[in-house]
């Protein structure tokens, strides 16, 4: 007999479906059949059944946060059961030291983490039995009997839960001794804070900290554009004025009116015509980065959303393995392409973009490359196609992206002309028309390609042709500071370690790309800055809290906010995963790279300087020490105020409803306990700095107002 251990309990609910099964208390029971002539326990972990060790039971030392005790540096990591889930691990357990059981089967997901997860389980149950690999990238019942009738041995995927083993300690030693470092160095600054560094998260926050900078530095200067309106040869168009580099915008006011001025009722002549014809190929199939970046752009779906529905997707079998790094199929995918995109085509939705221009794409090298396949394969729809209709709104949005990925690389190239006119005024002034073309609509009829400032469609000019100016206006403008990240962003520049690429197919990213964190891990590393206080995303614009600037500044150039190092270290790991590299040297240049976290961070506050942020403010808003303590007095019902985590509460909400709260955060400054008890005791606080409301920042005391029972801002006389 043997036992199958899932990563997850659905996931085991779907690989069991395939056969007859009588359900217990945290496994299934799957009867003789062909596959297993002798029965099988099928069981699962929930996610995480272990976690590694706190720091105090290494050392009882280790437990307070000092700077005496670090760096903390275990000679040997240990793992131990996660208190909410021993039940299941018990279960798990048990199942694995029957005596009729002989052999176990792995069948986490098909990664470094699945690996991790489920090799764990094992060797904390000191069960040592022959062990086997269920590898899957689809989940449809077909994709389950041929992974179980093809179980890999176990030996070929050992490389990867190094690789995930050597991941979780280096993670937890740099972590650990960086954020206490940094905690322990602030606090002594007046920071009261948890500030919570790491090796991938602290790289892609010192991303926006400095995007964040580069818009506060900003200065934005006014400039003047000359447009002039033309009338050629009964055709009309207009081009902006242009000096000899090619500069349109003008600083001076009075230059652009003089411009204009000579340009009024005089002759224009076509002086130059160049068209540049551009083939833009079909875009690549997915991987899960492009995939969030596209719903990131067309829908605002934060990574993790889409990570969360494509996951949903992939147990109904519709989706293929979702935390693929690959763009590219093998020939036994794209064998199948025909007859998912048959069925495809009963869908409204699709019906238009068929007949296809290419019935099959199995010699195209672009998205057939056996070579470029790793672990798994692009996101493509299974042979269990959906029913859009069927689908949640949200399910629907993903799953039709994925789809029209595969419609459209059976699509011929979009073609465009892209022209630029140079019209001579007077034989002197020189403007410039930019315009363009479409020769051939090609994919772009299946995925839509909506462009910023997209060039005017121009009428078909000569060169010699002439004419007159019919208007001449004067455009003033200012020059605009850099955009902030949105959350798609954010995962291309952690792809490309920083090397952004407005380009979702990320073509010309190194062969090798060396990005922050994995297809898996960059979801939730983005995840744990907001939970962490460290970003805050308005409107899918990313923005830097003052907590996130004053650890960046803090660190500086060292080591831990650096792009390369990290991305380095993620090939490194690939390598470990690939046999190509040993875990154990890779684990001594992480211990020292601990303790040169600690020098560094111990040298450098030396010399620290927060003039010009909010420091006062960041202190910790949950804790707890504090939780349930009260704070002042009711200004509604005469009740105890106390605080509720997230915010202060009365205590008689049980009671009496009362509504009086205080929040902890308002317009994204951090409300201290001390304001709190000053706002509640003397009815107002201090003048508190750098509220911000969109663009505008403000300073303001917070008051209680006794006429409108409400708190409100008051503002300081100037």
């Amino acid at each position: 007999m043997k036992v199958i251990i899932a990563e997850k309990p659905d996931q085991g609910v779907t690989l069991a479906s395939i056969f007859q099964t009588k359900k217990h208390q945290g496994y299934i029971e799957i009867f003789p059949n062909e596959l297993f002539p002798k029965g099988a326990y099928m069981t699962w972990a929930i996610g995480h059944l272990l976690q590694l060790v706190p720091p105090e039971r290494y050392r009882p030392e280790w437990k307070q946060w000092k700077l005496e005790t670090l760096p903390i540096i275990p000679e040997r990591f240990q793992y131990e059961v996660e208190k909410a889930k021993a039940k299941q691990f018990a279960i798990v357990k048990e199942l694995l030291r029957k005596p009729e059981v002989t052999e176990i089967i792995h069948a986490g997901d098909a990664g470094r983490e699945g690996e991790l997860i489920v090799r764990n389980i094992i060797q904390m149950s000191g069960v040592k039995k022959p062990m086997k690999r269920l590898w899957l990238s689809s989940l449809t019942p077909k994709a389950i009997y041929e992974g179980f009738r093809q179980l890999l041995d176990e030996a070929e995927t050992r490389n990867l839960y190094e690789e995930a083993y050597a991941r979780a300690c280096a993670d937890w030693l740099v972590g650990m001794n960086a954020s206490r470092v940094y905690s322990i160095l602030l606090k002594q600054k007046g920071m009261n804070d948890v500030f919570s560094v790491g090796r991938v998260q602290t790289p892609t926050l010192a991303f926006i900290v400095k995007r964040e900078k580069e818009i506060a530095q900003f200065r934005p200067e006014p400039f003047w554009e000359v447009v002039a309106k033309f009338h050629i040869d009964g055709k009309q168009y207009e081009g902006k004025w242009v000096d000899e580099k090619g500069e349109t915008r003008i600083k001076e006011e009075l230059l652009a009116q003089k411009i204009a001025q000579f340009c009024r009722n005089k002759p224009a002549e076509v002086k130059e015509v160049q068209t540049e014809r551009k083939t833009f190929h079909p875009p690549l199939l997915f991987n899960l980065s492009s995939l969030q970046a596209a719903a990131n752009k067309m829908y605002q779906f934060s990574p993790k959303k889409t990570l969360d529905i494509l996951q949903k997707l992939y147990q109904k079998g519709i989706v293929s393995y979702p935390r693929s790094d690959s763009n590219y199929v093998t020939k036994g995918e794209a064998e199948t392409f025909p007859d998912i995109l048959q069925k495809l085509r009963a869908f409204p939705e699709y019906q238009p973009f068929f007949p296809l221009p290419n019935t099959s794409i199995l010699h195209n090298k672009r998205y057939v490359n056996e070579k470029k396949v790793t672990d798994h394969y692009a996101i493509i729809p299974t042979e269990q196609v959906a029913d859009p209709a069927k689908l949640s709104a949200d399910e629907r949005k993903i799953y039709d992206l994925v789809v029209r990925r595969l419609i459209a690389a059976h699509y011929e190239a979009a073609v465009f002309d892209y022209t630029t006119v140079i019209t001579l005024v007077d034989g002197r002034a020189r403007f410039i028309s930019k315009g363009k073309q479409q020769i051939q609509e090609g994919w772009q009829k299946v995925i839509s390609q909506r462009e910023e400032g997209e060039e005017a469609i121009l009428p078909s000019l000569r060169e010699g042709e002439q004419g007159d100016v019919l208007d001449v206006r004067i455009k003033e403008g200012k020059t605009q500071p850099p955009k902030r990240y949105t959350e798609g962003q954010l995962i291309t520049l952690m792809k490309t370690a920083g090397k952004f690429l407005d380009n979702e197919e990320l073509e010309k990213v190194l062969a090798k790309t060396e990005g922050l964190g994995t297809e898996a891990t960059r979801a939730a590393i983005i995840t744990t800055l907001k939970e962490r206080n460290y970003i805050e995303v308005k409107k899918n614009q990313v923005y830097a809290t003052d907590k996130a600037k004053v650890l960046i500044e803090a660190i500086g150039e060292k080591i831990l906010a650096s792009p390369e190092m990290t991305a380095k270290w993620e090939q490194r790991l690939s390598e470990i995963g690939e046999g190509k590299a040993s875990a154990a040297h890779f684990m001594e240049q992480v211990k020292k790279l601990s303790k040169k976290i600690v020098e560094d961070a111990l040298a450098s506050s030396q010399h620290w300087n927060f003039a010009g942020f909010d420091t006062a403010s960041i202190q910790r808003t949950t804790s707890k020490a504090t939780l349930g303590k009260p704070v002042g007095t009711c200004k509604l019902c005469g009740g105890t105020v106390i605080d509720k985590g997230e915010f202060y509460g009365c205590a008689n909400y049980a009671k009496t409803k009362c509504s009086f709260t205080i929040s902890k955060r308002i317009l994204g400054k951090t409300i201290s306990q001390a304001n709190v008890k000053k706002l509640l005791q003397h009815g107002k606080t201090n003048v508190i700095k750098g509220f911000k409301k969109g663009e505008k920042t403000f300073d303001a005391a917070l008051m209680w107002d006794e006429k409108e029972k409400k708190i409100v801002f008051s503002f300081p006389k100037k």
